[in-house]
């Protein structure tokens, strides 16, 4: 369980002194309870004042909510080398999480207006990135076996009345230590195509 402020720091720090021989990194982990708020989140997509920090933030998007029990996938990636653009490095990245899911019997889609993936019209993973002097940072939050309700605070990516799905409410029994290993492999592959 890692503080959102020090990883952010922390991202920011390691894309600030990369050069184009830097290793791209992934890094997998889970939050204390936060709100982020993106560059372009509105206020009034944060619909009640809880005890849950809110937090604003440089990457892309609305408001979401991270907390135990959601997968944290930070992708700090030289965004030139991989020669890709925004959108295919989107595309990648969601396409990672339902290839994860479809390993699991679980049919999900993306939306090319709504960044992030879906399974029967409710979000399962949100995505937010910064991209930067051609290197991209922050990721995706997938939803595990995590406390749904602070989710009710807020419109969750700036969407009223998103629903919010886990995979351990489809019927996925593996925790989060191996769905870690899991989506790593997925993202290795589906960046590396």
């Amino acid at each position: 369980m890692r503080d959102y402020c020090e990883i952010w720091q922390a991202m920011k720090a390691l894309t600030a002194n990369r050069g184009t021989d830097s290793s791209d990194e992934i890094w997998l982990l889970q939050h204390f309870p936060v709100y982020t708020q993106g560059i372009a989140g509105k206020p009034e997509h944060l619909l009640y004042k809880n005890h849950i920090p809110v937090v604003n933030t440089d990457r892309g998007g609305q408001v979401t909510y991270h907390g135990p029990g959601q997968l944290i996938i930070y992708t700090l990636l030289d965004f030139r080398r991989l020669g890709l653009t925004v959108r295919e490095l989107v595309t990648r990245l969601e396409k990672s999480v339902i290839d994860l899911l479809a390993a699991y019997s679980i049919e999900a889609e993306s939306k090319p207006k709504a960044p992030g993936v879906y399974v029967n019209g409710a979000k399962i993973a949100s995505l937010g990135l910064k991209i930067k002097n051609g290197f991209c940072y922050h990721g995706i939050a997938l939803n595990i076996n995590m406390d749904m309700e602070p989710f009710a605070a807020i419109n969750p990516c700036g969407y009223k009345g998103l629903q919010m799905t886990q995979l351990v409410d489809l019927g996925v029994p593996d925790d989060i230590d191996v769905i870690s290993h899991k989506i790593a492999e997925k993202l290795i592959i589906g960046l590396s195509e």
